[in-house]
């Protein structure tokens, strides 16, 4: 997916929240937004997004000295997530579907997504599973996805965010997690998912946990380790969360389901739904275009 002249406002937002977070120094806020819209004026925009905000991180990195800026924000929803996971839990085995509420639970937890906006309120997050449990998902959607799974001895379910990933325990409980991997970012960048956070999930004891080796906020395969590449290449079925793996994989010459909610509208354009939407999309490489299924 290309980046869109609409994320550019978001970009410098993104510099300004991560600068203010830490550090007090107007001069320091003023230089990281200034070196940011330096680089969007050259910025290439057939690139995905996630490639840009990989370099907009690494200045702030380097300006403030800190290494993961958003690491206090990345324990306080692992936290609240971990004090939600009981009662989803009891809602899966509640539930008619026990898969389709464990899917629909892990699209929840994308909301907690702070390359987006400024700030998640833990209320916002409870709305998010209301609203998901109960939003429009074509059947075909789930059903597509229930049986590719069917059919996979060899899953690779790419994480996005801190918090978030414990939402992604509840489906990965449903999926037999012998046969999966969990990948997460190879190093800090934004609010997203990396060792320490797949750790603070309880998936270290679950599930084999790798990483991409890279610092963007999404998956670019060119920045990704030989590892993860060659993990992603025998994979019998890939899931990949959120925006910014969608950002960066659909458009990948792979057989790959994306679950996410459409947050902003550059995203909801791309996939063809509204923004606000719960969305299961199958990607099949080169013929994706004749085979997606989106809500």
């Amino acid at each position: 997916m290309k980046t869109s002249l609409d994320c550019i406002p978001c970009f410098t937002r993104q510099a300004l929240d991560a600068a203010r977070m830490v550090s007090d120094s107007p001069a320091v806020h003023e230089e990281i937004v200034r070196r940011v819209m330096s680089m969007a004026a050259r910025m290439d925009f057939s690139q995905p997004p996630p490639v840009v905000g990989q370099k907009i991180h690494r200045i702030i990195r380097v300006l403030t000295g800190v290494d993961d800026p958003y690491r206090q924000v990345k324990d306080r929803f692992n936290r609240f997530a971990l004090e939600l996971y009981p009662g989803m839990k009891r809602r899966i085995a509640c539930s008619a579907d026990r898969f389709e509420t464990a899917v629909r639970l892990a699209i929840a937890g994308n909301v907690i997504d702070l390359g987006l906006k400024s700030e998640v309120s833990e209320a916002e997050v409870e709305r998010a599973i209301e609203e998901a449990l109960a939003a429009p998902l074509p059947t075909e959607s789930i059903v597509g996805l229930r049986e590719s799974i069917a059919q996979a001895d060899d899953i690779l379910y790419i994480a996005d965010n801190a918090g978030e990933i414990v939402f992604d325990r509840l489906l990965i409980e449903e999926l037999l997690p012998k046969r999966v991997t969990v990948a997460v970012r190879g190093h800090a960048v934004l609010n997203d998912a990396t060792r320490a956070d797949a750790e603070a999930a309880g998936l270290l004891d679950m599930v084999e946990v790798i990483d991409t080796d890279s610092d963007a906020p999404g998956t670019v395969l060119t920045d990704c380790s030989d590892e993860f590449l060659e993990r992603f290449a025998r994979a019998d079925l890939v899931l990949a969360k959120g925006q910014g793996n969608y950002e960066t994989l659909s458009d990948a010459d792979a057989e790959v389901f994306f679950l996410l909610k459409a947050k902003c509208e550059v995203i909801a354009e791309d996939i063809g739904c509204e923004p606000g939407s719960v969305v299961v999309r199958r990607n099949r490489g080169r013929e994706r275009a004749a085979s997606n299924v989106t809500e």
